[in-house]
């Protein structure tokens, strides 16, 4: 049990625009309202200048980094260094100035632990938080095979979480493949990326707002890339206006330069007028609102080394809204789902994605009985669990 009295200064670092980050906010947060523990936070710069600001007990320091999307592999290393740099200059003058009892990092990149290295040296604790391991995802985002640099960032990975005290994994899929790789099962910590059910949480209806009024409404929101799927969902779409006459797909984007492919095949296979998006996304508090008005929420990650170890939250976040949802059967999915609480499709086949989401839209039964079996998933590993999860990893750290 934590005795403390004094307060501890807690340092999260992560390449993040903080305030629409679920995870980072869900775990700052929660440390914070404790009121045994002051965070700050150093993230990512939202607008043209970076800020400084305090929302819910959180302090955020803002580098002059903005995040980039984009598909140049020398531009998506540059701003990760260059906001390592800034981030190494921020920590340590927090540190030389009394303020930092324990830094957590939030990966990508792995990397960026060694911001913190300075505290580290001299005997604070350094907690490391794995959200996407970085092997599989640099080459599912870049689409190349796996080799000797595959191998070279394998053991990046190890270097980085032997630097640190503890490591959290986002799913126990992702914890068995770092144990695998050599990381002690010990020094892993799984804090699970759900929502936050403050925040989603549905009551079983649709509301009567604009967005639930008419059309049978499919939604993605979120990154928009291709090794998430987004152009086979569109595909899907095209061989489903025959059949539901008054489909719509709501895509958000919240990230990402492949929107514009996305919009050209939509006009290719003439479902333009069924998408409807909004570019930037959807604010994260304002979020819950809007998808409360949706009939099914569309995850349609294709088959790779990375996507095998997602859980996504947005499947979750749709869960948590009473939303039915159609995914690919991967494996960090499979591991909490079955087939009564996901309506599953073989990865990367547009037929099997249309056919899923035609089983849903003729059986309103349906909707209802999955949305309420996945529900399940919530009552085991809701955030209120891993929040409290969380909490006592603080303190423990402090203790040992």
């Amino acid at each position: 049990m934590f005795t403390s009295k004094a307060k501890k200064h807690i340092c999260m670092i992560a390449y993040t625009d903080y305030l629409g980050d679920g995870r980072v906010r869900r775990e700052a947060e929660s440390i914070a309202a404790t009121g045994k523990y002051d965070v700050r936070v150093i993230a990512l710069k939202r607008g043209p200048r970076p800020d400084s600001y305090a929302v819910d007990n959180v302090t955020v320091m803002e580098m002059n980094q903005a995040k980039y999307s984009g598909s140049s592999r020398f531009k998506y290393l540059s701003s990760y260094f260059n906001f390592i740099l800034l981030s190494f200059v921020a920590c340590t003058k927090l540190f030389l100035d009394g303020k930092i009892d324990l830094v957590h990092v939030h990966n990508m990149p792995d990397l960026l632990i060694f911001a913190a290295i300075v505290p580290r040296l001299f005997g604070r604790k350094l907690v490391l938080d794995i959200h996407d391991t970085v092997p599989e995802t640099y080459f599912s985002k870049f689409r190349t095979h796996p080799g000797m640099l595959f191998r070279i960032l394998c053991l990046e990975e190890l270097v980085c979480c032997s630097l640190a005290h503890k490591v959290i994994a986002v799913n126990h899929v992702q914890r068995d493949e770092l144990v695998r790789r050599g990381i002690p099962a010990f020094k892993v910590f799984v804090s699970m990326n759900v929502p936050d059910d403050k925040r989603f949480h549905g009551d079983g209806s649709k509301p009567s707002n604009d967005e639930s009024r008419n059309g049978f409404k499919l939604v993605y929101h979120g990154t928009v890339t291709k090794r998430l799927g987004i152009d086979l969902a569109i595909r899907a779409l095209s061989k489903l206006v025959d059949q539901i006459a008054d489909l719509e797909f709501h895509l958000w984007e919240k990230s990402g330069e492949y929107l514009g492919e996305v919009i050209q095949l939509g006009t290719a296979l003439n479902v333009a007028d069924r998408l409807r998006i909004i570019k930037g996304g959807v604010p994260y508090d304002e979020l819950p609102k809007r998808l409360a008005g949706m009939d099914v929420g569309i995850v349609a990650n294709r088959k790779d080394a990375a996507t095998e170890l997602m859980l996504p939250v947005k499947l979750m976040e749709y869960i948590a809204m009473d939303i039915p949802v159609v995914a690919p059967r991967l494996r960090g999915i499979q591991y909490y789902f079955s087939d009564d609480m996901v309506s599953f499709f073989e990865p990367e086949n547009v037929e099997s994605m249309a056919n899923a989401i035609l089983a849903l839209y003729r059986n309103e039964k349906l909707r209802k009985v999955q949305a309420g079996k996945a529900k399940s998933f919530l009552e085991i590993y809701g955030w209120q669990k891993q929040k409290q999860d969380l909490i006592d990893f603080y303190d423990n750290l402090f203790n040992t």
